[in-house]
């Protein structure tokens, strides 16, 4: 693969690097219950000082512009993404002069020994990951931002809310996931309206279930109903005036919440919500041409084409009276705070990775929508299944990336679990929960 980088000649990723200042940031997946460490104390660079670097590597003259391009960088992926960072490094180190290593990880470890290691000098320059690990990451102090500058109008604008935490990216984006309805065309030769004429399209269709989604016994998944959820007006937090999540407003204990838990009993007791099927057994029935309608992401898609099944993907059908809004999760990958070489790193991310070609490779290796515009674009254009999750994760939330997020999902679950099953009034049992979420938060 070559990269078309202008060899150096294009500085826009230097602009504005004084904010990339290796400063320890405070406070504030899919490892949602994930504990934050203690932060980690980090060394502060002046602003100027990488400005100048950043000036002086443009000259390429100078003895601190010469040190600049120098030296090398360590990547940490997983397989997948280290296939296609190969291709990337070589143009890289051959249009710069310098060298990068690429350590293959498994993606599930990479969030926490990143945490572990960056504070010792031992972390990578660059890690891949998923952005709703950014309340651990900034809350250790071990990411700095990442200056898009102009080049952020360049990617979809989930992709590039979703890498910002208190109003600084922190990564450079490059895939898109989420889920969205998967239709058997043969039993249901047109999308639904809405969630009540989906379940009617599937009784006519005199199939075992009328609609498919996996849950579990006494956790139900509030990640896969959570479109249901937003349609009645009923977030999980609130967002401040820039849009980051505000976790002192639980916004899913209001009205809506309230709504939203009524309507999960009536399900239950209908028994179109079952926590008795699983997402092996949801997979299963559908592939076995059970049910015309399965909830779920693009994991499960090859399965159900290599069964036979004619499939297509469809918006999610709202219960409540507003758009049914799924979560997104967007990858990417994000900077250490102790790296010795920013310049290097920024450039490595901006103006190889950022590019319309490594992103579409990374989609093509990968199967999710990418994070450039550019390669979205192209890549609906040529795949009416990425079409389809594309355009519903278009219109999707961020997965919330605050730490506080850790402290809502086991009573979420269970509540909900307890709901479907009819354990309850489920307004007193959605108040409950919502008491000890704050409670647990607080």
């Amino acid at each position: 693969m070559t990269v078309n980088t202008g060899r150096f000649t294009t500085m826009t990723a230097l602009l504005g690097l004084g904010a990339l200042a290796l400063t320890s940031c405070g406070s504030g997946g899919d490892s949602p219950d994930a504990e934050a460490a203690d932060p980690a104390e980090t060394e502060t660079t002046e602003a100027e000082t990488t400005e100048s670097e950043a000036e002086e590597t443009e000259d390429g003259d100078s003895e601190s512009g010469e040190a600049a391009a120098s030296g090398s960088l360590t990547i940490w992926a997983d397989a997948n993404r280290a296939e296609v960072l190969a291709d990337v490094a070589e143009d890289f180190e051959s249009d710069t002069g310098i060298s990068v290593e690429i350590v293959q990880q498994d993606f599930e470890e990479i969030r926490d020994q990143f945490v572990s290691q960056v504070p010792t000098g031992e972390g990578p320059d660059i890690a891949v990951g998923a952005h709703d690990w950014l309340g651990v990451l900034v809350n250790n102090g071990v990411v700095a931002p990442v200056e898009l500058g102009d080049t952020a109008g360049d990617f979809e604008e989930i992709a590039v809310d979703a890498w910002t935490y208190e109003g600084q990216t922190y990564g450079l984006p490059y895939s898109i996931e989420n889920i969205a309805l998967l239709r058997n065309t043969e039993l249901a030769p047109e999308a639904p309206a809405d969630f009540d004429a989906m379940i009617q399209m599937g009784e006519e269709a005199g199939t075992e279930y009328p609609f498919l989604v996996g849950l579990t016994p006494n956790e139900s998944d509030p990640y896969h109903l959570y479109p249901f959820q937003t349609s009645f007006g009923a977030p999980v937090f609130g967002t401040d005036e820039d849009g980051s999540y505000d976790s002192s407003q639980l916004t899913m204990a209001d009205a809506g919440g309230e709504e939203f838990a009524g309507w999960l009993a009536e399900q239950g007791e209908a028994g179109v919500l079952n926590l008795n099927i699983d997402g092996d057994l949801a997979q299963e029935s559908f592939n076995g041409g059970n049910s015309p309608f399965f909830l779920t992401g693009p994991w499960n898609v090859t399965g159900a084409q290599e069964a036979g099944i004619d499939v297509a993907v469809d918006p999610i059908p709202a219960a409540g009276d507003q758009d049914a809004q799924p979560f997104a999760g967007v990858q990417g990958f994000f900077l250490s705070s102790q790296s010795e070489n920013v310049v290097a790193a920024s450039n490595f991310l901006i103006n190889y990775v950022g590019t319309a070609e490594v992103q579409t490779a990374l989609y093509e290796t990968g199967g999710r929508a990418p994070a450039l515009t550019e390669s979205f674009d192209q890549a609906l254009s040529e795949d009416e299944i990425v079409a389809g999750f594309g355009e519903v994760g278009a219109e999707a939330v961020p997965m919330p990336a605050i730490p506080e997020m850790g402290a809502v999902w086991d009573d979420w679950g269970s509540s909900q679990a307890a709901i479907i099953k009819g354990d309850g009034d489920p307004v007193e049992l959605w108040q409950k929960m919502s008491q000890d979420i704050t409670s647990a938060i607080d």
